[in-house]
């Protein structure tokens, strides 16, 4: 018969498992009811507008005496702000792991690695503050041709720095989860650091930075505050880098307290697009995952 000891750990085991699948449950859950309150509570908008009109009309005026419900100036900005910030976020937080990984001195890894997880502390509202004092006047002073400082480019540079902590942090795990012995043999075989690191230890661990650039981009996506300091929030379509321009998130964010009827249900519909968005990235990335991984 087992022991008193082994039946006690069992039940603790069986207790832990029960609590891990709850917490799974709970998730997949609120996830399920966010999305069937969305569908619901947006479908019968989106059928009376129809489908073509709100996704791809261009003028968006709810408030308006003749109201118009097109968000597809909102769509293209925020796809356009998103692809800038992970361009500048990744990459930037990509080369900065690789940095800490292997070209760094030791004593100096801790404390940086320390001061950029910082980051990820401070309030968005502050970074979107520094935005508005010093990226936006920079902007409107030495970059922008028309002489505005708001639009797609400061909103980048914000959201850009933004996702760095987790861009840095979960690549440099992934470049330290790879075996030694990669990097190890490939200097053995004749290969510089910088040669190891790129052409062996950066592929073995693109799995774990994929991951990294879909949390990133979650983040990029999913931002309002600091975005909506920086980016003007005029519902026009996006031309150029320098306008006032609004994403989807800021189109919520600045009509949920104050708006009613058709002007609060086109909200809703914009938080589905908004969903499905997340969804696809997410499933993109998980698609480009399982194909390097047969690769």
């Amino acid at each position: 018969m087992p022991s008193k000891a082994k039946r006690l750990s069992d039940i603790k085991e069986g207790g832990f498992k029960g609590l891990f699948l709850f917490c799974a449950f709970c998730s997949l859950l609120f996830l399920l009811a966010i999305f069937v309150y969305l569908l619901v509570s947006a479908t019968p908008f989106i059928a009376k507008v129809g489908v073509f009109e709100f996704l791809f009309g261009t003028s968006y005026a709810p408030l308006a005496s003749a109201p118009s419900y097109g968000i597809l100036s909102m769509i293209l900005t925020s796809i356009y702000v998103t692809l800038l910030s992970m361009v500048i976020g990744c990459g930037l937080g990509l080369l900065t792991a690789i940095c800490l990984f292997r070209f760094l001195p030791h004593p100096l890894i801790r404390p940086i690695k320390a001061l950029i997880d910082l980051l990820s502390a401070i309030p968005s509202v502050i970074f979107g503050l520094f935005g508005l004092i010093i990226i936006v006047p920079f902007m409107r002073e030495y970059i922008s041709p028309s002489g505005i400082g708001y639009g797609i480019l400061s909103a980048s540079i914000v959201l850009g720095v933004m996702i760095l902590p987790t861009m840095v942090s979960v690549s440099l795990d992934s470049l330290n989860a790879v075996d030694k012995t990669y990097y190890e043999g490939a200097l053995a075989l004749g290969s510089s650091s910088t040669e190891a690191v790129f052409k062996v230890v950066l592929p073995a661990s693109k799995s774990g930075i994929i991951a990294a650039m879909v949390l990133s981009s979650g983040r990029a996506l999913g931002e309002t505050m600091a975005v909506i300091m920086v980016i003007g929030g005029s519902a026009s379509f996006p031309t150029s880098l320098f306008q006032s321009v609004r994403t989807l998130t800021a189109n919520i964010a600045m009509g949920a307290l104050e708006s009613t009827g058709d002007a609060f249900d086109v909200l809703l519909a914009t938080g589905l697009v908004l969903f499905f968005f997340s969804l696809l990235i997410n499933v993109g990335f998980a698609l480009i995952k399982g194909r390097s991984r047969h690769a």
